[in-house]
């Protein structure tokens, strides 16, 4: 794996949460940026030239890797429970979106790539924290699609036409987070409105939860290590922490001063515990998370709530 120098990079899903933050990340490391959206542009960083197509239009696409050295590809579907009543639709973008990037990208030329996972598919190993020698198992279609990419990925790689990084992300928080039914959004909401925050069971189930920053910085330490074309390498990127609802609850009530009323519900079949093992990131990528604690991610998400 090489230490690359600043390149050409298209981050495709620019306007997206993470998207802007991977944007920043890289034009920090001093690379030139260019954003592909499907969609309003209001998540991208004012400066940042952009090109609108859908991915699933590959001359499109085409056109718009043309003129770079690596893409960063983000653009996808990412709700669980929106899979599991739309299964064809998750296939065909993210699955169908990322053969036609990596067509485009072929055609043009570029093969260096770093794709956004997702860690949902290892499912529920024993093993905790997971490590990426971990067997998947996919419990939904969103993770099933994404293990997909990954394997188109991966055979493209094994062809010597393109040299590639998975980062499989854990739990993304903090910042600006535009999704109101992920777990840090609804817990300060309620903090803030005086809501109820509804739970299911008794708050024990416990995640790994990493800074919306870390999770960016990640991609820019990817693309500064992107191996060469005909190999394939996989991250794990979270805290390497475990912190349980309940935690969460108490650390967000002691931050804003603010009483949090929680009503609990059935408990439904999680698993209880899922944590990522991040060593090989820190030996590889030389990537630490910095601002992965549960404190830094509320107050900097209670700060972002404050001022909209």
């Amino acid at each position: 794996m090489t230490d690359n120098g600043p390149v050409r990079v298209l981050v495709t899903g620019a306007n997206g949460y993470l998207g802007g933050a991977v944007v920043e990340a890289l034009r920090a490391d001093g690379h030139e940026v260019a954003g592909l959206v499907h969609g309003a542009r209001a998540r991208v960083p004012r400066g940042v030239p952009v090109q609108t197509a859908d991915l699933l239009d590959t001359e499109a696409v085409t056109a718009a890797v043309r003129e770079v050295d690596a893409v960063c590809h983000l653009a996808g579907l990412t709700r669980v429970r929106e899979s599991l009543d739309d299964p064809l639709r998750y296939y065909e973008v993210n699955v169908g979106g990322t053969v036609s990037l990596l067509r485009a990208m072929a055609a043009a030329g570029v093969n260096k790539l770093v794709f956004a996972s997702t860690a949902s598919i290892y499912g529920t190993p024993e093993r905790q924290p997971m490590t990426e020698d971990l067997p998947d198992r996919p419990p939904h279609p969103y993770a099933a699609s994404k293990q997909a990419a990954e394997s188109v990925i991966a055979a493209q790689a094994s062809t010597g036409r393109l040299g590639a990084v998975v980062l499989r992300l854990f739990n993304i928080a903090g910042g600006d987070d535009p999704d109101p039914t992920r777990i840090v959004p609804r817990v300060l909401a309620a903090a803030g409105e005086g809501s109820c925050l509804s739970i299911n069971g008794d708050g024990s189930v416990v995640r790994d939860y990493v800074h919306i920053d870390d999770a960016a910085r990640a991609f820019a330490a990817a693309v500064a290590h992107l191996p060469e074309p005909g190999a394939c390498r996989r991250y794990n990127i979270g805290s390497g922490i475990g912190v349980s609802v309940s935690e969460l609850v108490a650390e967000a009530t002691r931050l804003t001063g603010r009483t949090i009323a929680v009503g609990h519900g059935a408990a439904v079949p999680e698993p209880p515990r899922l944590i990522g093992d991040v060593d090989r990131a820190r030996r590889e990528l030389g990537w630490e998370p910095k601002f992965s604690d549960i404190a830094a991610i509320l107050r900097d998400a209670w700060l972002s709530r404050q001022r909209t």
